[in-house]
């Protein structure tokens, strides 16, 4: 009798240490999915070989790599409206390192964070949403990847898989291997090709960041909508945009299910501003500054006459090509004998 009460104490133990378990985990688990709880959560922690230190050492120069390559746009009203919207957001998330936010002078329609908080976000992106909202959604999710630290972690998981290469972090290897890549900005994809459980990670704690900085939820779920509409009506012509990680449907509809559950509605949010409508205008403008329309057959064309000078020369009214300085040109012929 003695031994079977000694037993039934034991499972009444384990049963309680299973049930303060799962509570444990499951107040976790609340306390991620709650804006509120933002900053006091360590969304961050998991196996990775990163030191926060290095995380940002690494990410620096990635940095410095795409600046190299691609052009910073240096407007100061420009780049001081999309570095203060990012920081807003930053601010209102879970980031234990710095952000440095430029504005990447690009058509494609593409945003993308490094490790150690190094965030790119390029014109096309800007121009194609409609509000400030949108554009906000899109830096908030690239923000979460950042601070959930799904870079280092991606790397660390390829890092286990071919163990061989394990010495390459510890001798600063990845640097090395992001300048020797081929075509395209010199980044490893593992810093920006995540898997889809990192996707929804950066999708649920973004939605919290863009409610949490005062802004519509809905407008993440709207922008990205709109990118799929647009690829399906004519496929192909945004093939490139948010290539390393596409928006599928199922997370579409995650991102939904969470505003509807986790996100108690407010009275009133930010959706747009006068100055994402100043800024949205100054970019089209330099844009259209640099790029001439050449199909307009109704747009002034200037014509030489020939022999006047050199340069290209345009086509007639026939649709013919005038004769150019050389054939025009006098030329001196000696006469036989001479």
């Amino acid at each position: 009798m003695k031994r079977q009460s000694v037993m039934l104490l034991a499972l009444l133990a384990a049963a309680i240490m299973l049930a303060s378990g799962a509570f444990a985990a499951d107040k976790k688990t609340n306390k991620k999915k709650d804006p509120d709880e933002i900053g006091n959560r360590e969304v961050g922690k998991g196996v990775n070989f990163y030191s926060l230190e290095k995380e940002i050492g690494l990410g620096k120069q990635l940095a410095q790599e795409v600046e190299r390559q691609a052009k910073v746009v240096d407007d100061p009203i420009i780049a001081e409206y999309v570095n203060r919207v990012g920081q807003n957001l930053v601010r209102n998330s879970d980031a234990k390192v710095p952000f440095t936010i430029k504005v990447l002078d690009s058509e494609e329609v593409n945003a993308f964070a490094l490790p150690g908080g190094f965030f790119f976000v390029n014109t096309g992106l800007v121009l194609k949403a409609e509000t400030e909202a949108e554009l906000a959604g899109v830096m908030a999710h690239e923000i979460a990847h950042v601070a959930a630290r799904h870079g280092t972690k991606q790397a660390t998981r390829g890092e286990l898989v071919n163990i061989a290469s394990i010495p390459l972090i510890f001798m600063g290897g990845w640097t090395g291997y992001a300048i020797r890549q081929g075509a395209g900005l010199a980044i490893p994809m593992g810093f920006l090709t995540f898997s889809r459980s990192f996707e929804r990670e950066a999708d649920d704690l973004g939605l919290q960041y863009l409610y949490k900085s005062g802004y519509d939820p809905t407008a993440f779920v709207d922008f990205f909508e709109k990118i799929e509409s647009l690829e399906k009506k004519k496929p192909g012509s945004l093939a490139k945009v948010f290539s390393t990680h596409p928006m599928t449907d199922d997370r579409i509809k995650a991102a939904q299910n969470q505003i509807q559950k986790t996100l108690v509605a407010k009275p009133e949010y930010v959706v747009t501003t006068s100055e994402f409508n100043d800024v949205k205008g100054r970019l089209a403008m330099l844009h259209n500054r640099r790029k001439v329309d050449t199909d307009d057959p109704s747009r002034p064309r200037l014509r030489r006459a020939p022999g006047s000078g050199n340069g290209p020369v345009d086509v007639d009214e026939d649709g013919k090509k005038p004769k150019t300085d050389s054939d025009e040109r006098p030329t001196l012929k000696r006469r036989e004998g001479q």
